[in-house]
């Protein structure tokens, strides 16, 4: 299937080229997202490079010889932190639209040695990886900046092998955005816009045929969701399983 380039595509690319280039980070810092002995095992410069809005690595409970698949993989440094976890019997595959997020990714590889991580250029719409191949699917804020999710969550499910499981950072909200927000150019690259009330991306995954779906909130415990105002975007760790 051939993925059908929207402006939101090109919107997000642009946003993420100039990252790449300018080497900021557009999320959180990595301190506020891993622990600070999990960055000591990267040099400063990659470990600092962060994307993200959450953890992966430590929901995705990745263990030796597993194969994973990074959906948006930018500079590369979740790949390397999962390569880590997976060791010389493990694969990992970063898939990521941008050129120069791969050029990045490839070259801190290079340097960092790491023979069973590749980088793949492709869209989380119609990812390049064949089907019932992949152990566990990771991903850190970026689902949210894909027009569509829907496609996304079934392309994961046909990455899967039976019985793989996927644990993703995204941005949820507690109810529909404003539609001036959702309709906002900006706003989409800013991993904003295309964010999913939290019942939705719920439903999305479960319309996916997954199964032992959970969507926690990373700053919010399910006691205090309720005072969340609606609409407001938040972090949240999204885990589901293919059982069969």
């Amino acid at each position: 299937m051939k993925t059908t380039i929207t402006p939101i595509h090109e919107i997000v690319r642009a946003r993420y080229a100039k990252v790449a280039r300018t080497s900021t980070t557009c999320c959180s810092s990595s301190a506020a997202i891993y622990p600070e002995d999990t960055l000591n095992e990267l040099p400063a410069d990659i470990g600092e490079f962060s994307l993200g809005c959450g953890n992966p690595i430590y929901a995705a409970d990745l263990q030796p010889g597993e194969t994973v698949l990074d959906l948006g993989s930018g500079g590369g440094l979740d790949c390397f932190l999962a390569a880590r976890r997976v060791g010389s019997t493990g694969r990992i595959i970063g898939v990521d639209m941008t050129t120069e997020m791969l050029e990045r990714a490839r070259n801190n590889s290079t340097r960092l040695g790491f023979p069973n991580v590749e980088f793949r250029e492709g869209y989380l719409e119609n990812l390049p990886v064949d089907a019932n191949t992949v152990d566990v699917v990771i991903s850190n804020c970026v689902i949210n900046l894909s027009p569509d999710k829907d496609q996304v969550f079934r392309e994961i499910f046909r990455v899967l092998k039976p019985g793989g499981r996927m644990a993703v950072s995204d941005i949820v909200t507690n109810g529909e955005l404003p539609e001036s927000v959702r309709k906002d150019p900006d706003a989409w690259g800013a991993c904003v816009a295309g964010a999913l009330d939290m019942k939705d991306y719920a439903l999305g995954l479960e319309q996916a045929n997954f199964e032992e779906i959970k969507v926690q909130p990373k700053s919010y415990s399910d006691e205090l969701l309720h005072a969340v105002p609606i609409g407001k975007p938040f972090s949240a760790i999204i885990t589901a399983r293919k059982t069969n």
